[in-house]
Parts: C-alpha cells; structure tokens; sequence
C-alpha cells in the first residue's frame, strides 16, 4: 500500500530514526575500542562518499552534450506552440524570432558576456581581452548587478547574460550569498560560466591562496585568479654614485590563466556552446508563446466556469442531494469538461466528459475536499449574518464551489500539456491529483469564500434584503 500523507511518513520515519539511535546507544555501551573505531571509519567513509556527491543538478549542466539534432527538435516544438497561439491572435513578432533561430545554428562568431557587481573589473577585463584576443568573438559587459534595490535591473543583467553563449562572472573575493545564488541561476538556465577572482594582487599571497581554494571548493569547475589592473608597484634603483632612484611602474595584466582555458574552451566547445544558446532562445520562445495562449484560453474558460457552477448550484438548491454524491452524478461537470476541452484542444466526448468528471469527483472524495469545501462553505455562511442555513443552499453553494474548483483544475492541468491531443485517452490521475489539491489550497482563502458565499447566496435567494437570512435549518441527509 502505497502511503499519501507525508505526515504520517514523516511519523514513521522519526519513529525509525529513534529506534536505531537508541539501538546503537545500548550497543555502543557493549563495544570494544575494535568496533568504535570500525564505526568511525565507516562513518567517515559514508561522509566522504555523499559529501562529495553533487548537492545538485545544476553542477552537472557542464556537462551535458548539446547536438544540433536536439536544438531542432526544441525550435520544432516551440514552432508548434506558436502555430497553436496564431489560432488565437496575432503572432507576428514571435514568428520573426523563430525565424532566426535556425540561422543561429550556423553561427560562427562567439558571444561572450562579463558580469558581477560594481567596480570589479568588468569594463577593464573587455578591454584587455579585445586588445589580444586573436579567435572571433564579441564580448558584451552587462549592466552591474546588485546596485539596486528594483530586482527588474538585476533581471535584465542575468537577461544578457543567459543570451550569450559564455558567462565571465568576476568577484573580487571569496563569494557571497547573493553573487552564489546568482550563478546558481545561471547555471541553472544551462549558461555556461567561468567564475573570475580578480584583483588577486590586492592580497597577500595566503589570503590570495585561501580565497582560491574556497572558490573551488563552493563552485567546482571553471574558476581562474586574475589581475587586470594590477596596483602600481614602487620601483627603486640603486646608483654607483650612492644616490637612489624610485618610481612607480604599472605591472603587465595578469589573465594568462584566463585566456589560456577559455581560449581551450571556445576552440574545442565553440559549436556546442553556439547550439546551448539557440536551445535556450527556442526554450524561451516557447516558454512566451505558451504563457500567451494560456492566458487567452483562461480567459475564454473563465466565465464558463462561472456559468457552470451557478447552473450546479441552482439545480443542488432546487432538487438538494446529500454533498458525498454532488459530483459523482453531475452531468453539468461533464458538459464543462467538454467546454473546457474544447477551448484546450482536448477533445472530449459527453460520453468521455461523464468519466473525467466522474474521476474528479472519486479523486476530491478520497482527497477530502469535498467534505472540507461543505464544511467551510457552511462555516462561512454562520459568520455572514445567515442565522440559518437555508433548505439546498448550502448544498447549492457546495456544488458551486465543488464544480469551480473542477473547472479551474482542469485548466491547470490542461495547460501543462504540451501539445493538443485527441483525448480518448485517459488523464493522468496522479497528475490531476497533485493539481487538484494545489488549486484547492489556493481558493481556501476565507476572502474569496466569504466573497463567494455572498454572492451564491444572492443569486440563489434573491429575495434576501440586508445579506441575512433566516429560514428553516435543513438537516444534510
């Protein structure tokens, strides 16, 4: 039997955990020195083997092959959704760009982005990089990051930097939380980034060192120590005469470290980080075009959620059947889930409308939300100046309810499909499920419910003045 509630594994997994702790105390207390140090080898040898563990997958995107095969397959799927959306409006600006992506396929020159907070090199590192640089690139600096409390700036940094094909983020020290969570995103956009410690010569070699090692160890991977421009040293020269000479002299720029492994990387990787970044474009492209059309198809499943619920809930209050069968013999759900169907390209038969609402309706009942929804609809009613609840409308409310958050459910579900399918075949029940009790957690608000009390019981008893009423308790069969 497979367990659904976390609260009970969690139960379960302490009460373990406590079992095995107190095991191994009793034990221990019978252990020679032998066996101590068995367990501590062992010990060290587990801690040795999950710490070096990645802590998660974004360290492993350097690593992932890129071929062109699977760039075409990405702008073929972001081209179906986009030929979707053009059923729906007009699409010319999102054509364009898809126009281009296969160009970029071809391309040769290699764009390359410089990033990281104020004053730490940016402009300085472009400069010396474009003045020896022999390959064919194009070096951009972003804006700083950081500079500003409005996030929109920063999201337009990381913007540019996701649209090259080369990160260089520089730091003027060991990492902080803020520069670590900004790679973490970089990385996980799949954005190929090496990690630059300049100003390396403003330490003293220990710290210098040290600050090395920590960056290594926080990001493995491509990390390189630079100093774009070095401080001016004092120079001093001793004459035969006795007399002594002293200037300042500016140091050469230290980035052979630098140009010598991304000089590696762009000459052998140049193609496939050329291919990462079309992927991530037609990714994005895709990304938009989906974000448009489902905002359109809600907006056309909206009000027809709406007319929907009030129709359940006038039949509830006009004929009331216990809550347990509100939506196990609802053949106003199934015509939604054709509707609703219709609108998402999932075609469905009234036939195949009565099973899907028909699974809706097992999965709230198992859920519990069906006998939550009652009570709380009931619960609110008592606080609304309702001295009594009226004979089917708290049923009719229930039903309402039950049936909006059918509807919203299904467009939830519907809009993570990737492509429009002839529905004959069966939802995902695990998946509807999940979303289910996500969409339930969302209208739970007791805001929307005292809302949504108020105008049910409007439209159901249009004859109450002042939002009181007072009528005959009816008891729930």
């Amino acid at each position: 039997m497979k367990l659904q509630r976390p609260i009970l594994v969690g139960g379960l997994g302490l009460s373990f955990a406590l079992w095995m702790l107190q095991s191994w105390q009793d034990s221990l207390d019978q252990m020679g020195e032998f066996s101590l140090l068995s367990l501590l080898v062992i010990g060290g040898g587990l801690w040795f083997f999950t710490s070096n563990r990645p802590k998660d997958n974004s360290q492993l995107l350097d690593t992932i092959p890129v071929d062109r095969q699977t760039v075409e397959n990405a702008i073929a799927k972001a081209e179906t959704v986009v030929n979707q959306l053009a059923q729906e409006t007009d699409v010319t600006s999102l054509r364009e760009q898809l126009a281009q992506l296969p160009l970029e396929l071809d391309r040769t020159e290699i764009h390359l982005a410089v990033t990281g907070g104020k004053s730490v090199g940016k402009t300085s590192l472009i400069q010396v990089l474009e003045a020896n640089w022999q390959q064919k690139v194009h070096f951009q600096e972003t804006s700083a990051l950081w500079t500003q409390a409005d996030a929109k700036s920063d999201a337009q940094a990381l913007a540019q930097a996701n649209a090259a094909d080369f990160v260089l983020f520089l730091t003027n020290g060991d990492l902080t939380d803020t520069e670590f969570q900004t790679i973490q995103q970089l990385k996980a956009a799949n954005q190929r980034t090496m990690l630059v410690f300049n100003k390396q010569d403003q330490y003293v070699p220990d710290e210098r060192a040290s600050i090395l090692l920590s960056l290594k160890q926080r990001l493995p991977g491509y990390v390189v120590a630079t100093a774009v421009s070095p401080l001016p040293i004092k120079v001093r020269k001793h004459n035969d005469d006795g007399s002594v000479q002293e200037w300042m002299e500016q140091p050469a720029p230290d980035i052979q470290q630098l140009t010598l492994q991304l000089g590696e990387i762009l000459a052998n990787q140049g193609q496939q980080l050329v291919w990462a970044t079309t992927m991530r474009k037609a990714y994005g492209l895709k990304a938009d075009a989906k974000n448009m059309l489902n905002g359109i198809r809600r907006d056309r499943a909206q009000p027809i959620i709406e007319q929907y619920q009030w129709i359940a809930a006038t039949a509830a209050f006009a004929n009331p059947i216990p809550a347990l069968d509100l939506l196990a013999t609802a053949a106003i759900n199934a015509q939604m889930v054709v509707d609703l169907g219709g609108i998402y390209q999932q075609k469905f038969s009234l036939e195949q409308g009565k099973t899907v609402a028909g699974e809706m309706g097992g999965l709230m009942l198992k859920l519990g939300l069906v006998e939550l929804s009652t009570k709380a609809i009931s619960a609110v009613l008592k606080t609304n100046a309702v001295t009594f609840v009226a004979g089917g409308v708290a049923e009719g409310l229930s039903a309402a309810y039950l049936t909006r958050l059918a509807g919203l459910s299904l467009i939830e579900y519907f809009q993570h499909q990737e492509v429009a399918t002839d529905s004959g075949k069966g939802l995902n029940r695990e998946k509807l499920r999940q979303v289910l009790q996500t969409v339930f957690q969302q209208n739970q608000q007791i805001a929307f419910l005292q809302g949504f009390v108020k105008q049910g019981v409007k439209r159901l008893s249009p004859e109450v003045s002042g939002g009181e009423l007072v009528v005959t308790e009816k008891a729930v069969g």
